[in-house]
């Protein structure tokens, strides 16, 4: 069994696709019921955020678990699956690992380093294994990309600028605004969703000087709930219910659209009422996946739309310039964090037919002193004893050495080769446990994902066929 990641990003695919592919809250657990009932896949947990959508599932072969997460994404989004798979990025066994380890870290954020991957990938988890997908071996890896994560932002300084889609967001919304960069000292803004990004959006607008907060959402008790954090912390503000938003935007500089609904949320007729007769400019940040914003209300004179398309385009430009250092530095702590993992998982595989080992071993000695008995009763307890003892220590010091070898070597690639001889040679049969294995291969994207589904016989690479996929699961 080895671990696969299926997914999408803004790296890999166009916000148009990636909004078709989007899941929501309320559908998560339904995708993941639907994954973990097909027929490779035994763990899974699924990943959507602003800018990805990511499975990561445990499966006994590649190909099949490719097909199977391939198919349950394309009913989702109803493209054809041909269509999506040329956006697919696929990671398997060591490089899966890696992979996770990298979005953990915001190695593979639109804004690297961004830590608030770090409570999405928690969130992920917590929903996966309530809808029970999560088994041994996806939580064991979770944990340690939770912790790898942590251990990366506390080190290496890669979120020293404490930057988010929505703080770069509101840096482009200060900038039509007229204010300095990044700063917002007087304005008023909207917020539509008080989910998670609604409450960072709050907690930066505050950051940057807002002097005022609505905060409209579909329960007005959560909009309330928001509205009534910022007020303690020194920002008035008013909470409602989306109807309003009219009104609210009349008395608005800038509105943050952040709810995570499937489908248009902020529509055009409810910002051309809001803006009708004002001559000041009007900044819409809209960071939902899918859009929350209906594109028309870009046409509005006076009405400047920043979304994630906008984003992109400008991050891919920028150069990170002194975050070079610390990216750098994540980057090989993510690789170190992820060989080792990779080691103490093979270490572990070996476990079982070191105790199978063991196991015979002590039959072998158990028949043996039976047998003794039974052709010298005359032997007393005290030399019985001694004699025992004796034949135990001798098993004992014979299976020191190759029993730790074996275990040193099998943190290496080729690790299980040792193990299996040792099978072979003893005739064992240990009951193994499904692990994440392989070393850090390489991933497949676009056309090679589409290769490996329609040639399921054939092994492809990031190079073609026979390339970088070198693990047991397939074999």
């Amino acid at each position: 069994m080895s671990v696969l990641v299926v997914g999408l990003s803004h790296r890999s695919a166009p916000v148009d696709v990636l909004e078709k592919v989007a899941v929501s809250a309320d559908d998560v657990p339904k995708l993941l019921d639907e994954m973990v009932r097909c027929p490779h896949v035994s763990e899974v947990t699924l990943l959507s955020t602003c800018n990805r959508v990511e499975v990561y599932a445990v499966v006994d072969a590649f190909h099949g678990g490719l097909a199977d997460v391939s198919e349950v994404l394309g009913r989702h989004s109803g493209l054809p699956l041909q269509d999506l798979t040329e956006h697919f990025f696929v990671h398997y066994a060591g490089s899966a690992v890696q992979h996770l380890f990298s979005v953990a870290a915001g190695l593979d954020s639109m804004v690297v380093g961004e830590s608030q991957i770090l409570g999405q990938l928690r969130q992920a988890y917590a929903t996966a294994d309530e809808a029970g997908t999560v088994g041994r071996v996806l939580h064991e890896l979770a944990q340690q990309a939770l912790r790898v994560g942590k251990r990366v932002h506390a080190s290496t300084g890669i979120d020293a600028a404490g930057a988010s889609v929505v703080s770069e967001a509101l840096r482009d919304a200060s900038t039509v605004l007229g204010y300095a960069d990044g700063e917002l000292t007087g304005a008023r803004a909207v917020i539509v969703g008080a989910g998670a990004m609604g409450a960072l959006a709050a907690a930066h607008l505050r950051r940057a000087g807002a002097t005022g907060i609505t905060v409209l959402n579909r329960s007005v008790e959560r909009a309330e709930r928001l509205a009534q954090k910022s007020a303690e912390q020194g920002v008035p503000a008013r909470a409602g219910l989306l109807d309003e938003l009219p009104a609210a935007v009349a008395d608005a500089d800038l509105l943050v659209a952040c709810t995570g609904a499937i489908g248009t949320v902020v529509e055009r007729a409810a910002v051309e009422a809001g803006t009708a007769g004002r001559t000041r400019p009007l900044v819409v940040c809209d960071l939902g996946l899918p859009r929350d914003v209906d594109p028309a209300v870009a046409e509005i004179e006076g009405v400047t739309v920043v979304d994630l398309i906008a984003l992109q385009r400008r991050l891919v430009r920028e150069d990170p310039g002194g975050a070079a250092d610390a990216v750098a530095a994540a980057r090989d702590l993510v690789a170190e964090e992820a060989q080792n993992y990779l080691a103490a998982q093979r270490s572990a595989e070996v476990t079982p037919t070191v105790t199978a080992l063991r196991r015979r071993a002590s039959e072998v000695v158990d028949a043996e002193l039976l047998r003794l008995s039974s052709r010298l009763p005359e032997l007393s307890d005290d030399v019985r004893d001694e004699f025992t003892r004796t034949v135990r220590r001798v098993v004992d010091k014979l299976l020191h050495t190759p029993t730790v070898q074996v275990k040193k070597l099998a943190e290496g690639p080729d690790g299980d080769s040792y193990a299996a001889a040792l099978r072979t040679l003893f005739e064992l049969d240990p009951q193994k446990p499904a692990a994440v294995a392989g070393t850090v291969d390489q991933p497949l994207s676009g056309h090679d994902v589409a290769a490996a589904l329609e040639a399921p016989l054939r092994r492809v690479g990031p190079e073609g066929a026979d390339a970088g996929l070198g693990t047991e699961g397939d074999r």
